[in-house]
């Protein structure tokens, strides 16, 4: 099975550091949800022969605090300080509450 790639136009200034533990946060109704790793940056090739660059990325999703967010290029944009942390995995947290319920909460600035 050929890698979980995303595919972009330009090549990123800070590949090294997004193949260095960087990640691709997926911002999903208007809200950020899950990120995923970015294992390795490539220059590739669209069908046409057009030049664009291939992220290729962890098949497993990491759930993130919900955080309210208009549609930007989170893998080049979002510095570590700004990205919203992981749900913890503690009985009672964030991470048991519905889903419906996160996206709402975050929506209102809540979480």
């Amino acid at each position: 099975m050929p890698p979980l790639r995303h595919f972009t136009r330009n090549f990123p200034k800070r590949a090294a550091e997004l193949s260095d533990g960087g990640s691709l946060y997926w911002v999903i109704g208007g809200v950020i949800l899950v990120r995923q790793r970015i294992l390795e940056v490539q220059q590739d090739r669209e069908s046409d022969g057009t030049r664009c660059t291939a992220l290729v990325l962890d098949t497993k999703l990491v759930r993130v605090e919900g955080r309210a967010m208009r549609a930007f290029q989170g893998w080049r944009y979002l510095e570590p300080k700004d990205a919203p942390p992981d749900l913890g995995q503690k009985a009672g947290g964030v991470a048991e509450m519905p889903e419906s319920m996160r996206r709402e909460l975050a929506a209102l600035g809540l979480l």
